[in-house]
């Protein structure tokens, strides 16, 4: 078919206001945060389900290759496609909360919905998601979640992935299938976890259907410095075992200070006012509010590494006995208490605008991550920090920084996510994402080649590490080797059924490296 032909069945199938051909937009939707994409043919739309499978079939019988974007915050080529002239699917338009059942406690969404935009809807029946989303949460959206995996909030009750029950998935010949069943999972083999973080490789989530849990009633927050890594993981990785905190996450050095250099925690002052309302009282908010207007920002200025963590509970004693016992595990692994002001203010405002997707001064940015268990953190730190050192003089040369965002996910493993900072110009994504107040704050750096080869000849060392370690990931897309990770029989699995619900190989081709 013609490509002036497939673009009139597409338009027919979404309508033609869901159908993007200009160049330029459609050079938009092909960016992620760390890369660009080739011309895509155009980008779809659609306002919901039928249309969506109307489209893929229309595009997928004439050859089209389908590349499935999220909320766009990706940085694992998760929607950068291999070649010029895929279809770019946005499901931006299909964003309702289609139903919120409190006496079930399950909710079902359209995948376009994003997670801030379900966490206010299900506010008013003091309801959350299982796994609630991750920090670009305003822009990021349910289905992207849970095809590319992600933590942050909720991080003790397991990944994103783990709270879906059920999906309807469109799959490449445009049928509709739906995994099962809309309050338990799994029943029989798991279906949902099947389509579960695979990076829209076997299909496109059309909707999603979570399991709720109750909205904590108490809340306690605590940070602490310290002046080791091997303190700060022994610290971590024991409150983690013992499930005391509800989120649970730090900071390296570097990474600390460039955070610190952001604007004043106590200038925002739409934080302020609602990390004082999260405290139930009149009179506890205002001496919280007095409490984070007298630390601004000096209050790690003599730290090392920093851990923040969040208890959440039934009642005041209950979280306070979690943290009592926080604080014993800090103090035998060498840990100092140090004012609370970013986990409370972080979970008060819990998805706030993503203008950390840049450095503070408008350097670009990119993290790469892994899971390890706790055996092998000081072992995986002290070999990305050993990589880091090989590297140190290119680095400085450069311009490139390096820090580190570290987190407990499970009683079992912790998140260790380098991130990079380098002088670099910002893609139209970074410009339209970012808030314009903040942008207009910002350095313009030019184009730096060189530099952005430093940072890719990094990445990969990192990658490697993680690799030598046995580290899994999230957001695997076209970055994480996945089928070196796996037993042999298991990947020839995984392989046939790609093969049995995308034939032809074009649903987001080269994703999870299929």
């Amino acid at each position: 078919m013609r490509p002036d032909g497939i673009l009139e069945s597409l338009s027919a199938a979404v309508g033609p206001e869901g159908l993007i051909t200009d160049p330029a937009e459609c050079d938009f939707y092909a960016q992620d945060v760390y890369s660009k994409g080739p011309p895509p043919l155009a980008v779809i739309r659609p306002a919901d389900k039928e249309a969506l499978a109307r489209a893929v079939g229309a595009a997928t019988a004439a050859g089209v290759a389908i590349i499935p974007r999220g909320g766009g915050m990706s940085y694992t080529g998760g929607y950068v496609a291999p070649k010029a002239g895929a279809l770019i699917v946005d499901l931006g338009r299909m964003n309702r909360v289609l139903d919120i059942n409190p006496t079930d406690m399950t909710a079902t969404v359209e995948a376009g919905c994003t997670w801030e935009d379900l966490r206010l809807a299900l506010k008013p029946h003091r309801l959350r998601a299982l796994a609630w989303g991750t920090l670009s949460g305003i822009k990021a959206t349910v289905g992207g979640g849970m095809s590319q995996n992600g933590v942050f909030w909720g991080a003790r009750d397991g990944v994103v992935v783990d709270g879906a029950l059920r999906f309807e998935v469109v799959l490449a010949n445009g049928r509709i299938v739906s995994t099962g069943s809309d309050f338990f999972r799994p029943f029989g083999p798991d279906i949902t976890g099947l389509f579960a973080a695979d990076t829209g490789a076997f299909g496109i989530k059309a909707t999603v259907t979570l399991q709720l849990v109750r909205e904590g009633a108490a809340f306690a927050y605590g940070s602490y410095a310290f002046d080791t890594a091997d303190g700060f993981f022994k610290a971590m990785s024991g409150v983690a075992r013992e499930g005391l905190a509800s989120e649970s996450f730090g900071f390296d050095p570097f990474l600390q200070a460039q955070r610190m250099k952001r604007e004043s925690l106590a200038k925002d002052a739409k934080s302020l006012v609602n990390m004082m309302k999260a405290q139930g009282s009149a009179w506890k908010a205002l001496k919280e509010g007095a409490k984070v207007v007298a630390a601004g920002r000096s209050f790690l200025d003599d730290a090392g590494f920093s851990l923040h963590l969040i208890c959440e509970g039934r009642n005041e004693p209950a979280v306070a006995a979690d943290l009592a016992e926080i604080e014993r595990i800090v103090a035998d692994a060498g840990g100092r208490v140090v004012e609370n002001s970013i986990p409370k203010i972080l979970r008060a405002n819990p998805f706030p605008p993503v203008n950390s997707m840049v450095g503070p001064a408008g350097e670009r940015w990119v993290p790469v991550h892994g899971f390890l268990p706790h055996s092998r953190l000081l072992e995986g730190w002290n070999r990305i920090q050993a990589l880091f050192e090989a590297n140190a003089a290119e680095m400085e040369r450069l311009g490139v920084g390096a820090g580190a965002m570290l987190a407990a996910v499970s009683r079992s493993a912790c998140l260790i996510e380098p991130v990079f900072f380098w002088p670099d110009n910002l893609e139209e994504l970074h410009r339209r994402s970012i808030e314009p107040d903040h942008l207009a704050k910002l350095e313009q750096f030019p184009a730096n080649e060189e530099s952005r080869a430093l940072v890719a000849h990094l990445r990969g060392g990192l990658i490697e590490t993680f690799r030598g370690l046995g580290a899994t990931h999230l957001q695997i897309a076209r970055t994480y080797p996945l089928q070196e990770a796996l037993d042999s029989s298991a990947w020839a699995i995984l392989r046939t059924l790609k093969d049995a619900v995308d034939p032809d190989n074009l649903m987001n081709p080269g994703s999870l490296g299929l």
